[in-house]
């Protein structure tokens, strides 16, 4: 694990079993505002699993995950909850868009749990699918949509709120290789935009090169690669 110096999410020593099978073991992790970093490994190695108890979804066994220099085995439920809503965004490979609701209303979903108005949460909407170059969809649900904007609905989503920490699980895992490409371009774009943070698992080289470094995980332990130049 690189110097945790000026981390804006730090975890050390974790380790996470379900049953006999140990998902982490000893696993470490850090990453500084506006960097993208890719967890690696094969099917099993345990990237999700970090993924999970670096957003606070999934409690560790042992070891300690700080964040903006909280630990998060202090806070209550409501307050991890609280933010996960604000300060950390979250997409995932299918999506997980309402088919009930337009694509403007779910890009505007996060804002509202949050208690802003309506007017004002679909303004900041439509303002995030006009940069992920979907604005011309709000008014469609997402069934009516192809896997690639439906993904970048969902990206914006995720970047409606400002989070600090973007967490993305295999975000084009069910995309083809050229919308893929344009989701990755148009996700690391508009984070580094706004400075934050970018944890992405990926099991794919093509997807991880849009990275600024990358973080190897088999057996539950987790390595530093070194980016060549």
């Amino acid at each position: 694990m690189t110097s945790p110096a000026g981390s804006l999410l730090i975890a050390q020593d974790l380790r996470k079993a379900y049953g006999p099978t140990l998902a982490l073991d000893g696993a470490g992790f850090s990453i500084h505002p506006g960097e993208v970093v890719a967890i690696m490994g094969p099917s099993g190695s345990g990237k999700s699993t970090l993924l999970h108890c670096l957003a606070g979804i999934v409690p560790p066994d042992s070891g300690s995950i700080t964040y903006n220099g909280q630990e998060l085995a202090t806070m209550s439920d409501a307050q991890r909850s609280a933010l996960r809503r604000s300060e950390f965004g979250f997409v995932f490979q299918f999506g997980q868009l309402v088919p009930e609701l337009t694509c403007v209303e779910n890009v505007a979903l996060p804002l509202r749990l949050n208690g802003t108005s309506r007017k004002a949460a679909e303004k900041a909407a439509l303002g995030w699918m006009e940069r992920l170059e979907v604005d011309n969809l709000k008014d469609k649900r997402p069934g009516e949509v192809s896997g690639g904007q439906g993904q970048r609905v969902a990206v914006a989503r995720a970047l409606v709120t400002g989070p600090r920490v973007l967490f993305a699980d295999e975000p084009t895992g069910a995309l083809d290789s050229l919308n893929g490409e344009r989701v990755m371009e148009l996700l690391t774009d508009a984070a580094r935009s706004t400075n934050a943070a970018v944890v992405l698992v990926t099991h794919e080289a093509r997807v991880a090169a849009y990275s600024d470094r990358e973080v190897v995980v088999r057996d539950g332990k987790s390595r530093d690669m070194e980016r060549a130049v």
